[in-house]
């Protein structure tokens, strides 16, 4: 049954899984979209980021809107887009997430404040690292420690510390990359001065926190009317002994209990923080051994990357909700599809090791992995070694290709994973046989790395897809 919205949508900076599912919604659907917004990690369209003004640019998009038909605005980026659709909402008096909820949840630190009030039971011990970009760090830290930017997207500078000498090094920062995090962190900072209030930290600075020891989720829902309503759990699961991620699966292992425990959570912290409308993804922790359930942070908007997944598994299009979302219309009366595979998944391929060799697959192998997986979506990334380079700095990892596949179930999935690997002449992302699994230990949680997560919403960042009709 078609989707039917008023008019026209307008959608910031819609890349990667955004631009193929509205390419979908607009095909099948008819729906009709207008963008805006640019690419942080492409030239020369990440150019912009030299003159890039927040306020500015919500101006420029309020004064074109009448003119171009526009009644409503989405975007699940989380760096500028999120916020920038929220201010526009605000402006044009159409329906959208508050903007100091999209501001709570991003700042890191003023988040674990809130949940700090509100659930307690569900924090962890935290502080704000008191020292500027490549100032001296502080003595009488008592470590490890886990070390993120208060306001940063993608797990950048995301690291587990162990020691003072460690972390002195961790916030050494050249003049091209100060640069860069200031351009990126300052819109943001101004509407956190102008909305959050003077007394809030600066979003310049490190967040330290308590590593924690346990496997890490997704939970992925959405507000509507002030109620939250869940969509549904993925496990995010880590390439061994490191923090980076290795492949996400749907539907989740999570006990029901225990998904209704961060469901819970999730509601006391949104009406907390006035999120009372949108989409919104809850990155947490849960510890089988000691039931313990943590919060790693709170992304105001849909987690793209588990879109895909959410079809095959649930029927459910996410983009469609958001789109409903944005005009005020009720997701739940959204038509689902017939799930199309029992389980699926989103698997990472990375190189640890910036002397390892990465051969990218040929046009050949692309080709003939699609024609072998109809339902497959290839992310392949083709990087400068300058990029690769700042990648092993910032994430530990160069992360050098995506595949989403479903299957019947788990034994299907790794089977397909490892026929359309072999076809790209990779590795395929399971690597729990290397782990000493206790017993009862099931295949995804041997595959969780017992450190605390990066912080990234479950997000990774393709650069070019390649997906069949």
């Amino acid at each position: 049954m078609p989707m039917t919205l008023p008019q026209r949508t307008l959608v910031l900076f819609n890349h990667d899984w955004d631009a193929i599912a509205h390419q979908r919604l607009a095909r099948t659907q008819g729906l009709e979209f207008d963008e805006d917004g640019f690419d942080l990690f492409s030239f020369p369209s990440n150019a912009r980021l030299a003159w890039f003004d927040m306020a500015r640019f919500v101006d420029g998009l309020a004064r074109q809107a009448k003119r171009k038909g526009w009644t409503g605005v989405t975007s699940n980026q989380e760096q500028f887009g999120a916020l920038a659709a929220a201010l526009l909402a605000e402006r044009m008096g159409w329906p959208g997430t508050p903007v100091k909820a999209i501001l709570a949840c991003q700042h890191k630190l003023y988040a674990r404040q809130v949940l700090e009030q509100v659930a307690p039971e569900a924090n962890v011990r935290f502080q704000l690292l008191d020292a500027e970009y490549g100032a001296p760090i502080p003595e009488g830290l008592t470590y490890p420690l886990f070390v993120k930017p208060i306001k940063a997207a993608f797990s950048v500078l995301a690291k587990r510390v162990e020691s003072h000498e460690e972390l002195h090094r961790h916030t050494r920062f050249g003049r091209w990359e100060l640069w860069v995090i200031r351009r990126l962190v300052e819109p943001f900072e101004r509407m956190v001065r102008e909305r959050l209030g003077p007394g809030v930290p600066s979003a310049h600075r490190m967040l330290l926190e308590e590593p924690v020891q346990a496997d890490q989720f997704n939970l992925d829902g959405y507000v509507f009317n002030g109620e939250i309503h869940a969509i549904g759990v993925v496990d995010a699961i880590m390439f061994p002994r490191t923090q980076a991620f290795m492949r996400h699966e749907a539907p989740s292992r999570l006990p029901a209990a225990v998904q209704v425990r961060a469901q819970d959570v999730a509601r006391r912290f949104l009406q907390a923080v006035g999120f009372n409308h949108g989409l919104f993804n809850m990155e947490f922790f849960y510890d089988a051994a000691s039931d313990r359930l943590a919060v790693i942070e709170f992304n105001p908007r849909m987690a793209s990357q588990y879109s895909d997944l959410y079809q095959r598994v649930l029927g459910v299009d996410m983009h469609a909700l958001a789109l409903a979302l944005a005009h005020g219309r009720d997701p739940a009366n959204v038509p689902r599809q017939a799930p199309s595979a029992g389980m699926a998944a989103s698997f990472v391929y990375r190189a640890f090791d910036p002397g390892d060799a990465v051969t990218l697959p040929t046009q050949a192998q692309r080709q003939a992995m699609l024609s072998a997986f109809p339902d497959g979506l290839l992310f392949p990334y083709p990087k400068s070694a300058g990029s690769i380079a700042r990648d092993f700095k910032w994430l530990g990892s160069y992360r050098f290709g995506i595949i989403h596949l479903g299957g019947r179930d788990a034994a299907d999935l790794q089977e397909r994973c490892e026929l359309a690997s072999a076809l790209l002449g990779w590795t395929a992302p399971y690597a729990e046989p290397l782990m000493e699994a206790s017993p009862g230990t099931s295949p995804a949680q041997a595959g969780h790395t017992p450190v605390l997560s990066s912080g990234s919403g479950g997000r990774e960042v393709p650069s070019t897809a390649q997906v069949n009709p």
